[in-house]
């Protein structure tokens, strides 16, 4: 396509699959490195998106109901009086073509799925997932390769968000001394989280071991179980607070690079941890690492095998094996080691990526 200068990007409504598209949103800025780059993005994911990658974040104000059409009316009025010549649709949804070419934006940009193929000017066919490596960050990046935006797929694309030095030094003045992050929650699924007990006890034993504090965070609906786990980490007396439902993502981001160490489920905060080159350990039950796990060398999945995953299912219908068998110790072992690991490349390497 001809050079554009004004860009939408659509982006994906989760946390997690947001994090895995940004090696994408990248290879756009690159393609397109004088060309004004906006990213249409719901609320609880907006804050992701740092300059100078993007240079506007405009938020999608509709309700997701499709009753909601004079939302969505407004919201491509309000893209039409920006002029963008082209969208390039990251996510799936029919809504993110209807929305775009309501919009009136000549070059439309996405896969040919859902039933929004016609509403695309350039529909770009779904790779089968044996044309593709298995992790969700190249399926984002195949949509720019098969549409001339690039030219080969990367290796190994290591995920590292913007501005880690301003993030980490606005936590570090909420957040002082030593911390450790605990995501029990998950938002897709309740057979992705490890048990809250387990959270605790490996926070707690690797807390002690790092002379740290323990810091829980998830959502408003995932006040109880990050209460739960604060009060079994207090009662091991190790200093806990939850920030539960009290935090923006922009928020979070500054929060969670300010902490030395992460333990989380397979969930958004794992992928926002590993983007900010945080020593993280993930507990995998029923999803796929391959598929959706972390890119950075200073983050480990833990998982015991079982017959039965990964399933990807949002609620086990059995008894929970993959995720009861795995225990506390193992993981607060392997996060004390991340964290050495980090500081002896830190001396080792001065301009490591978690630190600049």
């Amino acid at each position: 396509m001809k050079q554009p200068s004004r860009i939408l990007i659509r982006a994906t409504n989760w946390v997690g699959d947001t994090i895995m598209s940004m090696p994408a949103v990248e290879q756009i800025r690159g393609f397109f490195p004088s060309a004004h780059i906006a990213v249409l993005a719901r609320p609880s994911v907006a804050g992701l998106y740092r300059q100078p990658l993007i240079d506007e974040v405009i938020a999608y104000t509709a309700d997701p109901d499709w009753k909601d059409l004079r939302g969505r009316w407004h919201l491509a009025a309000a893209l039409r009086a920006r002029r963008f010549d082209a969208a390039i649709l990251l996510q799936n949804a029919f809504d993110a073509a209807f929305i775009a070419w309501l919009a009136g934006i000549p070059v439309r940009i996405g896969y040919s799925l859902n039933r929004r193929g016609l509403l695309l000017t350039d529909p770009i066919d779904v790779p089968s997932p044996a044309a593709i490596p298995q992790h969700q960050s190249y399926y984002y990046l195949e949509l720019l390769h098969r549409a001339g935006m690039l030219d080969a797929l990367p290796e190994h694309p290591l995920i590292r968000l913007e501005g880690l030095s301003a993030l980490r030094l606005a936590g570090q003045q909420r957040l002082s001394g030593r911390w450790i992050g605990v995501s029990p929650g998950s938002a897709n699924g309740l057979a992705k989280r490890w048990l809250p007990d387990r959270f605790a006890a490996s926070a707690a034993m690797a807390a002690a071991e790092l002379d740290a504090s323990v810091a829980v965070f998830g959502s408003a609906d995932e006040s109880d179980v990050c209460d739960r786990v604060a009060g079994l980490v207090r009662g091991q007396g190790i200093e806990a607070t939850t920030f539960a439902g009290r935090t923006s993502i922009s928020e979070f981001l500054e929060l969670a690079s300010a902490c030395i160490a992460f333990i989380t489920n397979d969930s958004g905060s794992m992928h926002v941890a590993g983007a900010l080159g945080v020593p993280t350990v993930a507990v995998f039950g029923p999803t796929s690492p391959a598929a959706t796990g972390p890119t950075d060398p200073l983050t480990t999945v833990i998982r015991e095998p079982v017959d039965c995953s990964p399933c990807l299912l949002h609620t086990c219908p059995i008894d929970h094996r993959c995720m009861t068998a795995v225990h506390a110790m193992p993981v607060a072992a392997e996060l004390v080691r991340l964290v050495r690991l980090g500081r002896m490349n830190d001396e080792q390497e001065p301009d490591h990526p978690a630190a600049t």
